[in-house]
């Protein structure tokens, strides 16, 4: 396996034998996007969802290229000539952008803006009283930076790292007209 792809050929074959054309096919662990790829060149309807970001073997990427004619795995074999289209969401962000602004953060200095911030509008843990934690923060300021970060990410509630669907109203979060619009859709409200 090439990357960790999985051969096209194998998911056509299980494919085939297991759903017919415009089916969905369900990919909760997209990764580099094979799946969808594969299901994409045999005319079948996908959804894949996926936390990472695999750069360059990303499934936006590959999809795209799939779109622009991709030869690669079963494309000779099906004739595949490219063509078709797929949407791309990305869920809003939360606490993951604390994370990603304290593993950026290059000073104990910049943390401790992000930690004054985090106060007023982080998700923190319950079990966390940020009382006590400033009452202490020269034993903070004493950790090396990367425990300094690692300290600060333990103290965010994983529960929120992205926007609840329940919260889009919440002018706190600037969720955009369009996107209430098409969560709005998505869960087939109106």
């Amino acid at each position: 396996m090439e990357n960790g792809k999985k051969p096209e050929a194998l998911i056509e074959r299980i494919l085939d034998m297991a759903t017919d054309k415009n089916d969905i096919i369900l990919d909760y662990h997209l990764g580099s996007g094979t799946t969808c790829a594969v299901a994409h060149k045999m005319g079948r309807q996908y959804i894949g969802i996926e936390q990472l970001d695999y750069g360059e073997n990303d499934s936006v990427v590959r999809l795209k290229n799939v779109i622009n004619g991709d030869q690669s795995g079963i494309s000779k074999p099906l004739n595949w000539q490219g063509g078709g289209a797929f949407i791309y969401c990305e869920i809003m962000e939360h606490n993951e952008a604390y994370i990603d602004r304290i593993q950026k953060a290059k000073t104990t200095e910049e943390l401790l803006a992000i930690w004054e911030e985090m106060q007023e509008k982080a998700f923190i843990s319950y079990k966390i009283d940020p009382k006590t934690i400033n009452a202490n923060i020269s034993e903070f300021e004493s950790l090396s930076l990367d425990e300094q970060k690692r300290f600060l990410t333990e103290l965010l509630d994983k529960n929120q790292l992205y926007v609840n669907y329940s919260e889009i109203d919440d002018e706190d979060y600037k969720v955009s007209d369009t996107d209430k619009k098409l969560n709005r859709i998505f869960y087939g409200e109106k």
